[in-house]
């Protein structure tokens, strides 16, 4: 291998000029040159047109994906400066998709806060593209220039428009084309653009899920704003596969209609806003008249937006933003609205301590954050990203900001003594202290969630009848209907690996039950100590002590609504099992028919499993000559089998019948109980009506 040469000197520096720099190095501007990286230059443009919008400019924006690997990009602001840049000479299109660091959102004016902050958004998408055109409407007149790769010039296009056209670069000075006339007050701006292959992955390309949610999300933060997005691709798979899609965003409900659209469970308040805003000073380079650079004080505006809404649920939806960019990675803004929440919660709950019988002990986050919909927005000038992909807020007085807002705004509604309000305060204070006595039942339940000895497995609930091996993935837990049931399934079961747990009835319905009501309750308690992985959002299904959770009930009405009782519980507070496929419905007979063998031959024991398939077997065997006694055996609970029955036809795997629930069942079920038994009448009674004529009475099971 030949030494590198020990020279080094300013010769061997490189120094990248304007846009080459972009094409060197494109991880640095747009992440990455995958997917990811492509929609982030698509983002850069829209964005452009959404802080038109923002600033009071403009009502609609397009979007369309071609079928050539083009993308299109409409919007009806002002359009971009066309006249010369003094400093450069350039007209402004030229400067904005040519030069780095160049654009209206410097201080001069033109935004007061905008999602593009550093001036290269549009000038490296332009870079980074095989071909740019740009058309802009202002004045009357409809303006083009066009580009390759950055560089400003003329396709010679034939009957299509292809990046592959032959190009004449503009040589001694680059000139903006009229190329047409528009309205009198029409203005806007059309930019299409080919992202260059030699600069992006093979497999990049657009994807129409994403842009769907941007542009979703986009019109909840920009009220008003109407986004059309159009798919031309017909790519297998994707909403356009058959031909050409086109949908329609406008919500004129802003983020509470946001903060609705985002929530998945039934609710324990409204829609609360939250408005407010800040002062404060920050020191930022400025301009003198000579060009220099100098520090001086400035004084910002932060107004903060924020919707937020309790649920029954545990699951917490988070969403903030800064002048309507997304921040996944939260920042300084989301930091702030935590801790003032997590302050105020425990502020109230302190003061109501006797009368939430919260105790002594602490809330957490987790707790006040249970069932949380959130989306939290901030309005100012020039934030401060950390990097230019904008996923975490960095300026450090925005923090204080928001959190005086939230301390403000939300001890006031939990104080308050208007009627509705003082209601909901109500249900979310027990909502959150229950959560709190979840959290610390889960931890005590958690030191009893695996079985290494029998002083541990005493610990257990009594009536709990045990399996010997302690490998979750063998053992088995079978839920059954009361201590008769209990009695026959012992003898039944393969005492190795098959646990029994008895439950006396109908079980609390916690669908309107509030947490701690279900944990005070004996059966639920001990279910969710049996399985032994906890509860809510502390339930970790690796903790789990049995693989499989079977839910052996009657064949009946009631072990119907004891199923779905039991159903509603794991898909409440143990939704990990269901959703791993670890959750059963045992398949017990309906009947027992004695087919009589000619001769010595034993008579053989068929067992059928409803009245449809009952009726068959008699057809086939009155067709077939066989006889059987009479009368058929109907069972109506598993207390009338013997063991050796149960075992045959429920218990044993090498006979039984298992339903293994899905998790569209268990949303199923929470929904049908939540409507044939929840808190909310007015429901319940319409089904009655609507459904009262076609009633079979033959079905009911009296």
């Amino acid at each position: 291998m030949t030494p590198l040469s020990s020279d080094y000197t300013a010769r061997h520096l490189s120094v990248l000029e304007g846009l080459e720099a972009v094409r060197k190095r494109p991880g640095m501007y747009i992440g990455s040159t995958d997917s990811r990286g492509l929609m982030h230059c698509l983002w850069e443009i829209i964005d452009n047109s959404v802080d038109e919008a923002l600033a009071g400019f403009g009502q609609s924006i397009t979007v369309i994906l071609h079928a050539d690997g083009s993308v299109e990009i409409h919007d009806d602001g002002r359009g971009i400066p066309v006249d010369a840049e003094p400093k450069t000479g350039l007209s402004g299109v030229e400067v904005v998709f040519t030069k780095l660091h160049a654009g209206g959102k410097f201080g001069g004016g033109s935004y007061t806060a905008s999602g593009g902050l550093h001036g290269v958004g549009a000038s490296v998408v332009n870079a980074l593209s095989a071909r740019l055109d740009v058309y802009v409407d202002r004045g009357s007149k409809t303006y083009k220039m066009s580009f390759r790769r950055g560089e400003p010039g003329r396709f010679l296009d034939g009957k299509t428009i292809s990046p592959t056209a032959e190009f004449e670069p503009f040589l001694d000075s680059s000139r903006l084309d009229v190329v047409g006339t528009t309205k009198r007050g029409v203005t806007g701006t059309r930019i299409r653009y080919w992202a260059d292959r030699q600069i992006f992955t093979p497999d990049a390309k657009f994807s129409y899920e994403e842009l769907e949610t941007r542009a979703r999300q986009t019109s909840f933060l920009v009220p008003g704003l109407r986004i059309t997005l159009r798919d031309e691709r017909r790519i297998p798979g994707t909403p356009g596969e058959a031909g050409p899609v086109e949908q329609v965003f406008q919500h004129d409900g802003g983020i509470s209609e946001f903060a609705e659209f985002l929530a998945v469970d039934a609710a324990v308040t409204d829609v609360w806003r939250i408005h407010g805003s800040g002062r404060f000073k920050e020191s930022v380079p400025v301009l003198d008249e000579r060009g220099h650079s100098q520090m001086a004080e400035v004084e910002r505006d932060c107004e903060v937006d924020i919707a937020l809404r309790w649920g029954i649920g545990y699951e917490t939806t988070m969403r903030s933003y800064v002048n309507i960019i997304a921040t996944p990675k939260g920042g300084t803004h989301q930091s702030g609205f935590e801790q003032a929440l997590l302050k105020t919660f425990r502020k109230v709950i302190e003061a109501n301590a006797r009368k939430l019988k919260a105790g002594n002990d602490k809330i957490e986050k987790d707790d006040v954050f249970a069932g949380l919909t959130a989306v939290l927005t901030v309005r100012l000038a020039e934030p401060q990203f950390e990097g230019q992909t904008k996923e975490i807020l960095g300026t450090s007085a925005v923090k204080a900001i928001v959190a005086k807002v939230v301390e403000k705004e939300i001890t006031a509604r939990l104080n308050s003594t208007a009627r509705a309000d003082k209601a909901q305060s109500a249900l979310l204070l027990e909502k959150v202290v229950a959560e709190m006595k979840s959290r610390i039942s889960a931890r005590v339940h958690k030191e009893t969630q695996r079985r290494k000895n029998a002083l541990e497995t005493s610990s257990m609930p009594s009536k709990l009848a045990d399996c010997r091996i302690d490998d979750p993935e063998r053992s088995e837990l079978f839920i059954v209907e009361g201590d008769s049931a209990l009695g026959t399934a012992k003898l039944a079961r393969s005492s190795d690996y098959q646990a029994l747990l008895p439950i006396r009835g109908k079980i609390l319905n916690v669908q309107k039950a509030s947490v701690g009501d279900m944990l005070s309750n004996a059966e639920c308690a001990a279910l969710i100590q049996v399985v032994g992985a906890g509860s809510g959002r502390s339930f970790q299904l690796d903790a789990r002590r049995y693989g499989k959770v079977i839910l052996m009930t009657d064949a009946d009405v009631d072990g119907a609504h004891i199923r779905t009782l039991l159903l509603t519980l794991f898909f409440r507070y143990m939704r990990p099992l269901v959703e791993a496929g670890r959750v059963y419905a045992a398949v017990p007979p309906l009947h027992r028919v004695e087919v009589i063998n000619p001769g010595s031959k034993p008579n053989e024991m068929v067992y059928t499993y409803s009245e449809n398939e009952l009726h068959r077997l008699l057809a086939a065997m009155e067709k077939s000559g066989k006889r059987f006694k009479e009368p058929i055996q109907r069972y109506k609970g598993l207390g009338e089998m013997d063991a050796a029955q149960l075992a045959e036809t429920t218990m044993d795997p090498r006979h039984r019948t298992l339903r293994r629930v899905r998790i569209s069942e268990a949303e199923s079920a929470e929904r049908v109980f939540d409507l044939l038994m929840g808190s909310d009448v007015a429901p319940r009674k319409d089904f009655i009506v609507a459904g009262a004529a076609t009633l079979d009475r033959d079905r009911i099971d009296a």
